[in-house]
């Protein structure tokens, strides 16, 4: 894969029509203030790509879940899909979230954590035993039920949901990191 040039090309904001126009105001006035990432490519089919930021907007910055849970269980998306643009995104995140080094070190070497927060270690049960799984047994539901609730759970599931679908998008359209950036996953 070659890490400088995307599969697609990416659009300039005066080569825009109607509709991505509005797909790119509605990204660069959010809370992300950019186009990085799966942007580029759901410009390719924006009313698609509107109503999946919108659903990214919620996930990130508007979830139950406190920033270090949610971004626990974006790590655990990126790692399993090695999706290096996600891992390079979210690991600084994660860490001024409040998960500590030594965890997102683990996770980014397919190890297992050694937790202290019993929050950290629910979040990471699930998801794992999900995506190795396709589906969590009762006592990791039930578990993952009495930290997080249930809005938590459907909050973390959409994380899980909403990550993995920007996890293939970078993947399948090779969205570059950044010049000089080595990829971080192996």
């Amino acid at each position: 894969m070659d890490h400088h040039m995307p599969r697609i090309v990416p659009i300039k904001p005066e080569d825009m029509d109607g509709a991505q126009r509005r797909l790119y105001d509605n990204i660069i006035s959010g809370p992300r203030g950019g186009m990085g990432g799966p942007f580029q490519a759901w410009m390719r089919s924006p009313i698609f790509g509107d109503r999946a930021q919108a659903v990214g907007e919620y996930c990130r910055f508007n979830s139950v879940l406190e920033p270090r849970l949610s971004e626990l269980a974006i790590l655990i998306t990126a790692r399993h899909w090695t999706s290096q643009f996600e891992w390079y995104a979210h690991a600084p995140i994660a860490q001024k979230s409040g998960l500590s080094p030594e965890i997102i070190a683990a996770i980014q070497c397919r190890e297992v954590p050694k937790f202290t927060k019993p929050d950290e270690s629910v979040v990471y049960n699930f998801c794992t035993e999900l995506y190795l799984k396709s589906t969590v047994s009762d006592a990791t539901y039930e578990q993952a039920k009495q930290y997080l609730g249930e809005q938590g759970l459907v909050d973390l599931v959409g994380i899980l949901g909403y990550y993995a679908m920007v996890s293939m998008t970078l993947n399948v359209f090779e969205m570059p990191l950044p010049d000089g950036v080595q990829p971080p996953l192996d």
